[in-house]
C-alpha cells in the first residue's frame, strides 16, 4: 500500500512538473511568434489523433449515448479546448508565467462558486469567503497593487485574458461534476477533443488569414511534441492513475504545487522576477483555497 501511495505522489508531482512547464513552454512559443491558437489547434490534433485507435471501438459502441449527449460534450469541448488552452498561449504572450500560474492556480476556488451557481454542489460560509479572498487575491496581481491602473483602467490584456482561461476551465471541471457517464475517461477525453477541435478549426484559419503563420523549424516541433506529450497525453494518464490510488481530494492538493513549480522555471529560464504583488496575490490565494477546503462542523 506504501509503495503504491509513493508512486502515485511521484506521478502526481510528475503532472504538475509538466502542466508547470505548459506555461513555460507557451511563454517560449510567444518568444519565438508561434501563434497560439495554430499551436493549441496541432496540440489537440495530434493528441486526438494518437488517442483515436485506443477510443475508436468505444465510440462506435456508444454511438447513441454519445449523439443522444453530444450537446454537453460540445460545450465542454468549447470551454476546455477551444477556449481555455487557446486563452493560455495567447495570455503568455503578454504576461508573465509567474502571473499566470498564479491565476490559475485559483480555479479550484473557482469550480466550487460555479458549481454553487449551476446547483451542482452546496458551499458553505468557508468557501464563499475563499472565493473572496482568492478574488482580492488575483485583483492584486492584474493591478499589480497599483491603484493608477485601477483608475485608469489600463490593465494588462494578458492578465485580463488569463481571467476568461480561469473561468472557462472552472465551468468546464464544475460541469464534469454534472453528469454520471457511460463511456471511459479516456473516450471522454476523445470526444471533448473532437468536440473542442470542430469549433477551434475556424480560429485556426482566421488566425493564418490574419497573417499570423507557423514558421515550421525546430522550435516549433519541440514546442508542439513537448505540449502533445507531456501536459498532454501523459499528464493525463499520470492523473488518472494518481486518483485511483489515492482519490480525487488528495490528488487535488498537489495541483497547489504548479504556481511553486511555475514559479521557479519561469525564475530560472526567463529571468522574471517574483514582485512584492505577487507575494500580496499569493498569500490571499492561498488562504482563499484553504478555507475553501475546510468544511463546517455539523451540530
Amino acid at each position: 500500500m506504501k509503495n503504491k501511495n509513493n508512486l502515485a505522489y511521484f506521478l502526481l508531482i510528475l503532472t504538475t512538473i509538466f502542466w508547470s512547464g505548459n506555461f513555460i513552454v507557451g511563454k517560449a512559443a510567444s518568444l519565438y511568434q508561434i501563434p497560439p491558437f495554430s499551436l493549441n489547434f496541432y496540440r489537440w490534433f495530434f493528441a486526438g489523433l494518437i488517442l483515436f485507435p485506443f477510443t475508436f471501438k468505444e465510440l462506435i459502441d456508444k454511438k447513441k449515448y454519445i449523439l443522444k449527449n453530444i450537446g454537453f460534450f460540445i460545450i465542454l469541448g468549447i470551454l476546455s479546448i477551444t477556449i481555455f488552452n487557446s486563452i493560455v498561449y495567447y495570455s503568455l504572450y503578454y504576461t508573465q508565467v509567474i502571473s499566470g500560474v498564479l491565476m490559475i492556480s485559483t480555479i479550484p476556488v473557482w469550480i466550487i462558486f460555479i458549481a454553487s451557481i449551476l446547483n451542482i454542489e452546496k458551499t458553505n460560509v468557508f468557501q464563499i469567503i475563499g472565493v473572496s479572498l482568492s478574488l482580492i487575491g488575483v485583483i492584486f496581481i492584474i493591478t499589480k497593487a497599483d491603484l493608477n491602473l485601477i483608475k485608469n483602467l489600463n490593465f494588462n490584456k494578458g492578465d485580463l485574458s488569463m481571467i476568461v482561461a480561469m473561468f472557462a476551465w472552472a465551468a468546464y471541471s464544475a460541469l464534469l461534476k454534472k453528469k454520471k457517464y457511460e463511456i471511459s475517461q479516456l473516450a471522454l477525453l476523445q470526444v471533448v477533443i473532437i468536440s473542442g477541435l470542430i469549433f477551434l478549426v475556424p480560429i485556426y484559419f482566421i488566425e493564418m488569414n490574419l497573417g499570423h503563420l507557423i514558421v515550421l523549424g525546430q522550435p516549433f516541433y519541440l514546442t508542439l511534441s513537448y505540449v502533445v506529450i507531456f501536459p498532454g497525453l501523459l499528464s493525463f494518464f499520470f492523473w488518472i492513475k494518481g486518483i485511483s490510488i489515492i482519490g480525487a481530494n488528495r490528488a487535488g492538493i498537489f495541483l497547489h504545487l504548479m504556481p511553486i513549480f511555475g514559479a521557479i522555471m519561469a525564475m530560472i529560464i526567463f529571468d522574471e522576477k517574483f514582485m512584492y504583488y505577487h507575494l500580496l496575490g499569493a498569500i490571499f490565494i492561498l488562504a482563499g483555497i484553504t478555507l475553501s477546503n475546510k468544511k463546517t462542523i455539523n451540530a
